[in-house]
């Protein structure tokens, strides 16, 4: 028998295992083999899917981040439906009537439910065709507009859809930023898991900006066309919706014939969306809206600026809508308006001027009427208040005022004969020169020589004070060109100044507001009366209306004489015929024209005693057409002058100075 150790085998077993367990590790070393030989071979796509998943993570991290930073950013969308009303400016005339309204107007809120269904079919129609299938974002929108944009290489489309919108409108500024945008959509989605389709729309009707001041479709078309937003008619409601690209410029009070062409291709939007049919359209571009303009008239508007102006200096911020009774007639202003407009078109072009200015107010300050140019629409700049320009001749009642306080009369006579002084040489317009002549005869007349030596008998200096204490503002200059007017003036401050010979010698404060009130009737501020107190002697108001009553009757102002009522005024002309005006007055009312061009180009002969003349004298006889005849304060006796003219003037005299231009 064999000897030594014998290993004791398993029964059923070998050393070198079963067949079964042998198989299974040849499987998984041949599994293993692949796997590494797989690795081996797919390397870099493993280690690339590795780093982009650690890439992703961190990425996503960081967007979260963002987007918690953004989200924790938005405002607070709870009190939606609440809305800050600022306060709104309704503005009357004396009598009570209706101006206009200034200021941001909100309509009473309405539900979409409210209203006729076009009219939110219109503004979806033209903006948000999918709003009622989007979650607040609009991808093919935004598709669409991106390609539109690319192919016409700007920008010609926007993707923000009406919740987009309304979230921009309600919470956001007008930036171009990334963080706005992200913020906007944010929101956008925000407001579409808040509230319901019908909601947010309801919202973006509401306060959505329509022009004019007004926010939401109510207060829009209150403002239009004077009725609730619940009866505008197709057409109306297809003007309101096109107001929404653009609202200055398609809106009707701007531009009449673009807004009609928007209404239009709002209607044409609305066809394709399939709200309305072709056979509505023609309809509704037949009915043109019918439309309730938010001036009484469009010059008022120069008028009430500078009402809206002054306010802040009179009340402190409102809490609530105001009622300002103003000085203005609205009748006179319609007036005024027409007066303007007609020698504008019918001379205008031919005489090379573009623009008049008027204003009209009574002899206690109170403006009745203003006309600032020749279009509000065109030019808001105010000529009438805002301009400085030379007053000429007009000036020159200061000057003669100041000699009459200085003991001289309307009789006391002046050389009218050529001056040097220095180096300047005026001279009297067509070069005519009369030798001695009356105060009156030389004011009449307006001639140059004669007022430069007056000026420089009675001091420049007191020449400047006289014209301060009757009202004007502008700095003048105390020389030898004063007067002859080359300080420039506004034509408001200069009218107030004749106000004093109207009144009996009170220098006055040109003033617009009567009183201001609450819109329930509390009343604020109330003017109750107040001026710069006396500044003429009624001695020298008598001598001055006397002498610029001549100056209408038969002198260089005769085209504006207004017999047998009676009346007094100046002519005025810049060098070059840069500036015309004309200033006078009856016991009613004082009004100053002024007709130029802004660039200061010359016109042709124009003078103020034609253009000017026949502006003011068209406005005053309708003006004071209903008004009893009143004389002028304080007419003294009558003063014949040393070349034998008086007040009155003889037939010959008369017929003669209609020869010799208006100066």
């Amino acid at each position: 028998m064999p000897t030594g150790n014998i290993r004791k085998q398993r029964p059923g077993g070998s050393r070198s295992g079963s067949p079964r367990r042998r198989a299974g590790s040849k499987t998984r070393r041949r599994r293993q083999s692949a796997w590494r030989k797989f690795r081996r071979r797919h390397s870099e796509f493993f280690r690339a899917a590795y780093w982009s998943s650690v890439v992703a993570l961190w990425l996503g991290v960081g967007c979260g981040i963002v987007l918690i930073f953004y989200i924790m950013g938005l405002p607070d969308t709870s009190n939606l439906w609440k809305t800050e009303t600022p306060s709104a400016v309704t503005i009357l005339d004396r009598h009570g009537v209706r101006l206009v309204s200034r200021g941001i107007t909100y309509g009473t809120p309405l539900s979409v439910h409210e209203l006729p269904a076009y009219l939110p079919q219109a503004v979806i129609a033209t903006e948000d065709r999918r709003f009622y299938y989007h979650i607040g974002i609009d991808p093919l929108s935004l598709m669409r507009a991106a390609l539109a944009n690319l192919t016409e290489g700007r920008i010609v489309q926007g993707g923000s859809t009406i919740t987009q919108q309304l979230a921009k409108n309600l919470f956001l500024t007008n930036e171009r930023t990334l963080k706005r945008k992200i913020q906007e959509g944010l929101l956008a989605l925000q407001l579409e898991w808040r509230f319901s389709k019908d909601q947010i729309l309801t919202l973006y009707l509401n306060r959505v900006y329509l022009g004019a001041g007004t926010y939401g479709v109510e207060a829009a078309a209150q403002r239009y066309f004077g009725k609730s937003a619940t009866q505008v008619t197709l057409a109306e409601a297809a003007l309101l919706a096109g107001l929404l690209k653009a609202p200055s410029r398609y809106a009707p009070t701007n531009d009449l014939d673009r807004s009609r062409w928007r209404t239009d291709v709002v209607l044409k939007a609305m066809v394709d969306a399939g709200f309305i049919d072709d056979a509505q359209r023609r309809n509704a571009q037949a009915t043109k809206p019918r439309f309730t303009w938010a001036a009484a008239t469009p010059g008022v508007h120069y008028f009430i600026d500078w009402v809206v102006e002054q306010l802040p200096t009179l009340v402190s911020r409102p809490d609530t809508d105001l009622v300002v009774r103003t000085t203005l007639d609205l009748e006179l202003q319609i007036k005024a308006e027409k007066a303007v407009a007609l020698t504008l078109d019918r001379d205008g072009d031919k005489l090379n001027f573009s623009q008049a200015a008027l204003v009209s107010l009574t002899p206690d300050g109170a403006v009745r009427a203003l006309v600032g140019g020749r279009s509000y629409a065109v030019s808001q700049f105010n000529r009438a208040i805002q301009a400085r320009r030379q007053p000429g001749s007009a000036f020159k009642p200061f000057v003669y005022l100041t000699a009459l306080e200085q003991g001289m009369s309307p009789s006391s006579e002046i050389l009218d004969a050529p001056i040097t002084i220095g180096n300047w040489s005026p001279k009297n317009y067509n070069n005519d020169y009369r030798g001695k002549v009356t105060l009156t005869t030389a004011l009449a007349r307006s001639l140059n020589t004669a007022a430069v030596r007056l000026a420089e008998q009675v001091g420049h200096q007191n020449i400047v004070d006289t014209a301060y204490r009757l009202g004007i503002q502008s700095k003048l200059d105390p020389n030898t060109t004063l007067p002859l007017g080359t300080s420039e003036v506004a034509l408001l401050e200069l009218a107030s100044a004749y106000a004093p010979f109207a009144n009996g010698g009170a220098a006055v404060i040109a003033h617009s507001i009567i009183r201001i009130e609450t819109d329930d009737g509390v009343i604020i501020y109330e003017r109750l009366g107040g001026g710069l107190g006396r500044a003429v002697t009624q001695r020298n108001v008598g001598y001055m209306n006397e002498m610029l009553s001549a100056t209408m009757r038969w002198g260089t102002g005769r085209a504006a004489n207004l017999a047998p009522r009676a009346a007094a005024g100046k002519t005025g002309t810049s060098q070059d015929s840069r500036d015309a005006w004309f200033i006078g007055y009856t016991a009613d009312l004082v009004t100053g024209v002024w007709v130029g061009n802004d660039d200061y180009s010359p016109m042709r002969r124009v003078t103020g005693g034609t253009v000017p003349a026949v502006i003011w004298k068209d406005y005053m006889l309708a003006a004071s057409a209903n008004d009893p005849m009143r004389p002028l304060p304080a007419i003294g006796a009558k003063y014949v002058s040393a070349d034998g003219e008086n007040t009155g003037g003889n037939a010959l005299t008369r017929f003669l100075s209609r020869l010799i231009p208006g100066r």
